[in-house]
């Protein structure tokens, strides 16, 4: 009986580390082939088509980083995307360890960039919202990226 139990005992282990492993590989899987999610709608989104009509529309030309290791940084906003991640290769390179390697895109679409998260570990927030695919970014707003937080500005 006693030997039984010992079995068990290893299988039940090796289980566990098989899971592990898992977990593991599943986690670096999504950090590295960053995919996009379901979709959620923020409050700029439910925002009356009137009201952004009214004024004249100011255009995004600069992306500055307010808070984090880079803030005072300001990137000037062309028509290429901006990537931001931890990757050598992201046109805003965060040192932040809360940041994937590939994790969010901010992109233009006619006057208006949007962002959009690529499958990061711990997510992209529109101020307080969290970001799972393309959401337009109206200027001043904070964008959080891991403990980095950037806004559009003109």
């Amino acid at each position: 009986m006693q030997g039984l139990i010992l079995q068990l005992t290893r299988a039940g282990f090796l289980l566990l580390l098989w899971l592990f492993v898992w977990a593991v590989i599943r986690t670096l899987r999504s950090d590295i082939y960053a995919g996009t999610g379901g979709r959620v709608v923020s409050r700029y989104q439910r925002r009356s088509p009137m009201l952004s009509s009214l004024g004249k529309q100011k255009v995004a030309k600069h992306l500055v980083v307010t808070q984090g290791a880079l803030a005072g940084t300001r990137i000037t906003l062309g028509t290429q995307p901006v990537l931001i991640g931890r990757a050598d290769d992201s046109t805003l390179v965060l040192t932040d360890d809360y940041a994937s390697t590939r994790h969010a895109r901010l992109s233009q679409r006619g006057a208006d960039w949007y962002v959009e998260d690529l499958g990061s570990t711990n997510g992209t927030y529109l101020d307080r919202d969290k970001v799972t695919t393309a959401v337009r970014v109206p200027l001043g707003t904070p964008v959080r990226v891991g403990k980095t937080v950037i806004e559009l500005r003109p």
